[in-house]
């Protein structure tokens, strides 16, 4: 098994991390702070940064195209710096990418997604270097398996591949 990492914010990382958790070959989830302007930022304290999850997939079983296609249909990437009832750039719909090929894929995706039809506005989705990743307070580790009944905006927008 040869495992990469893949750093994606789409709102609220409680709701992502609930359904990118369960996708085949993803082996593990965290939740935490990326893209921001501070070390060690804390749910208090994370200027700039958006809420992340790291998922640890199984690159033999599947591929960071494949991770990027369910990740636009499980939030609405048309809106800026918001997630439902969450607004604000901690919540903003962002990739971070790690070398130009993911850069490039990131962008195959969005173009994709903006020919599916599936939303009606453009994808606002922000490509941003990565710059680490802070893993967020263990409370907001596996929230939703923790508080079943918690809060959430996201859901899978269509069973359909937009591949």
């Amino acid at each position: 098994m040869a495992v990469r990492n893949i750093y994606l914010a789409g709102g609220c990382f409680w709701g992502l991390e609930e359904l990118l958790r369960d996708q085949p070959s993803v082996v593990d989830t965290e939740v935490g702070y990326t893209g921001g302007e501070n070390d060690n930022p804390t749910y208090e304290n994370h200027p700039g940064h958006a809420e992340t999850v790291r998922v640890s997939y199984d690159d033999t079983k599947t591929d960071y195209p494949t991770i990027l296609d369910f990740f636009f249909r499980i939030h609405d990437p048309t809106t800026k710096n918001r997630q439902g009832n969450d607004v604000g750039s901690s919540y903003r719909s962002a990739i971070f990418y790690q070398n130009d090929d993911e850069l490039n894929e990131a962008k195959h995706l969005i173009d994709v997604t903006n020919k599916s039809g599936l939303y009606k506005d453009p994808v606002v989705t922000s490509l941003e270097p990565f710059n680490g990743f802070y893993e967020a307070e263990d409370y907001h580790q596996d929230y939703l398996r923790k508080n079943p009944g918690g809060y959430t905006c996201h859901f899978v927008r269509t069973d359909k591949s937009l591949l």
